[in-house]
């Protein structure tokens, strides 16, 4: 980037010495008197004759700037010849556009500084720092210049995160198979610009699995090899100016409704656009009441039939109505009711047995497959498809298997209340919430009638279907009880917590909810996490998940996690 700039550097470095030339002669010049005699004549202020020394001294100033001058120019010519650079670059009418590309590209990857010519003469020391004295100008400018483009769009904030994690895994299956010691890694960048009154837009980069909606963390594993980032929101946010109620927003976003994670993991950031109607009231009890309404794609799915080849789009509709009481001056209820359908979920039941399918000529073609942080135990109908070969009428099969169909003995259709309550205890370091969450799927084994049979086998293929459970429509309801104490605002501050969940195998959507849980769905599980504020931008945390399987005699799963989180 720099040695494209080196024309427009040195031209500047020979205005400013042309500059510099002409300053010096103009002092030269008013310092000798027009009139000899009303110099002479004044007495206050007596000038010095101006003798053939003092004009043989500007003389040789004037001829060693001139050679300095000259030397620019021939590198001038050779830079000019060696660099194509456009004409954009090198001329002051330049785009701010490009001018604010170049100087963010700089602060994040820094190009090798190209040295300035130094034009060797007589007067060495005197003239050297000039050209670096233009070089720092031209940064200036482009500072400058960037600071007006950043004004014109509005307040642009920088924030982030780094988080280092140790995480062992003992206890579970007798088989030892859960156990494990692992490092890992998690980074984040966010952006959020203003623009204007109304409008709002934020990006936000993140480490971990491309292939895994709920989990940013990275292990540190795979022979040192490089660890992608990619994007976790890109979202634009209106706020109509005349009605400040309504919020609306697209893109990849934030949840604007409340959950916990027994329905949608944290990290899980969801795509599609969102609408909030939102009002405060200024009465003794009732403080706010909103309502969200979102939609939310997820995968498109092309049929299969002959005559039915539409992409259909496969969405989450959804809602939520939220209000705020005040209870009293230490006690503030917040509520939420809300309803999340997913239309087409048997996609990500089929994403899942193709990620999750040991052979490695399992063809990924269409769906992507869906990495889960934790086991999926919604009861699953999953179809294979394996070759064979005959020879002389007896079949041979081949060892190749692929996952031809999969899909949910459910639908889901959640009805999801949580109530909160803070508690002001008077001291300011020791706030007390809790949280409770019920969520009821109301179309636990709805999809039955939907699972597709069997295919027929062929001369090349055999099926086979498997079911990892019965479904069960009772077993569609699901807990979550939240306690904690302290808060994490200040250098010292500690923050304690304990959750408790239950979740029957059919009450929610295993792939969405907690990555960190024993399972998905079909689990108690027990978490104990403690936080301390080490310093302003440094925080240490320890967190204990402890689970296992419902009406199981499996060992518990013991999964710790050490934390040091530095924000930026």
């Amino acid at each position: 980037m720099n040695r494209k700039r080196t024309p427009l550097v040195t031209a500047l470095m020979l205005g400013a010495l042309g500059t510099s030339v002409w300053a010096q002669t103009q002092t030269a010049l008013n310092n000798a008197p027009a009139n000899p005699a009303a110099a002479t004549t004044s007495p206050a202020t007596p000038q010095p004759p101006v003798t053939a020394a003092d004009i043989q001294a500007l003389k040789d100033a004037i001829a060693a700037q001139q050679q300095q001058i000259q030397i620019l120019k021939e590198q001038l010519q050779q830079t000019s010849a060696a660099h194509a650079v456009p004409a954009s670059v090198e001329t002051p009418q330049q785009p701010p556009q490009q001018i604010a590309a170049v100087s963010v590209n700089d602060n994040f990857a820094p190009s090798p500084a190209v040295p300035s010519p130094t034009p060797q003469g007589p007067n060495d020391a005197a003239s050297g720092p000039a050209p670096q004295n233009v070089q720092a100008g031209s940064s200036d400018e482009r500072i400058r210049n960037l600071e007006r483009e950043i004004k014109g769009l509005g307040p642009i904030s920088f924030s982030g995160d780094i988080r280092l994690r140790a995480e062992p895994f003992f206890g579970g299956p007798s088989d030892l198979s859960q156990d494990r010691a692992r490092a890992r890694i998690r980074a984040r960048f966010n952006v959020l610009a203003d623009l204007g009154s109304q409008f709002r837009a934020g990006i936000t980069l993140a480490s971990g699995d491309i292939n895994d909606p709920t989990s940013t963390n990275q292990t540190l594993t795979g022979f040192y090899t490089r660890k992608p980032v990619a994007l976790d929101q890109a979202f634009i946010e209106f706020r109509p100016g005349g009605f400040k109620a309504l919020t609306l927003v697209g893109g990849k976003f934030r949840y604007p409704w409340f959950n916990t994670e027994l329905t949608w993991d944290k990290d899980l950031n969801p795509e599609g656009a969102a609408e909030t109607l939102g009002f405060k009231f200024n009465t003794p009890v009732l403080k706010r009441i909103a309502l969200v309404g979102f939609q939310l794609p997820f995968a498109e799915i092309a049929g299969t039939s002959s005559t039915n080849k539409r992409i259909a789009q496969q969405i989450t509709y959804g809602g939520q109505l939220q209000t705020q009481w005040q209870l009293g001056s230490a006690v503030t209820l917040s509520a939420y009711s809300g309803f999340y359908d997913f239309r087409g979920a048997d996609s990500v039941a089929l994403a899942l047995a193709k990620a999750n399918s040991k052979n490695p000529q399992t063809p990924l073609s269409g769906l992507l497959p869906l990495n889960s942080g934790n086991p999926v135990q919604n009861s699953t109908y999953i179809t294979t498809a394996s070759t064979i070969i005959t020879i002389d009428g007896t079949a041979y099969p081949t060892g190749v298997s692929t996952v031809s169909n999969a899909q949910f003995a459910s639908k889901f259709a959640l009805f999801d209340n949580i109530a909160k309550l803070d508690i002001n205890t008077g001291h300011p370091k020791a706030p007390i919430s809790f949280i409770g969450d019920y969520v009821q799927n109301t179309e636990a084994c709805a999809n039955l009638a939907n699972i597709q049979i069997v295919p027929v086998n062929t001369s090349t293929t055999t099926y086979k279907q498997a079911v990892n459970a019965t479904c069960k429509a009772n077993q569609r309801r699901g807990y979550w009880a939240e306690g904690r104490v302290g808060r994490l605002q200040q250098k010292g501050d500690f923050q304690f917590g304990y959750t408790h969940l239950y979740i029957e195998r059919e009450a929610v959507l295993g792939n969405f909810n907690y990555s960190d849980i024993r399972q998905g769905t079909n689990v108690t599980q027990h978490r104990f996490d403690m936080f301390y504020q080490f310093d302003r931008s440094v925080q240490l945390g320890f967190t204990a998940l402890v689970g296992r399987p419902l009406a199981s005699t499996e060992p518990w799963l013991a999964r710790l996690q050490f934390d040091s989180v530095y924000i930026f």
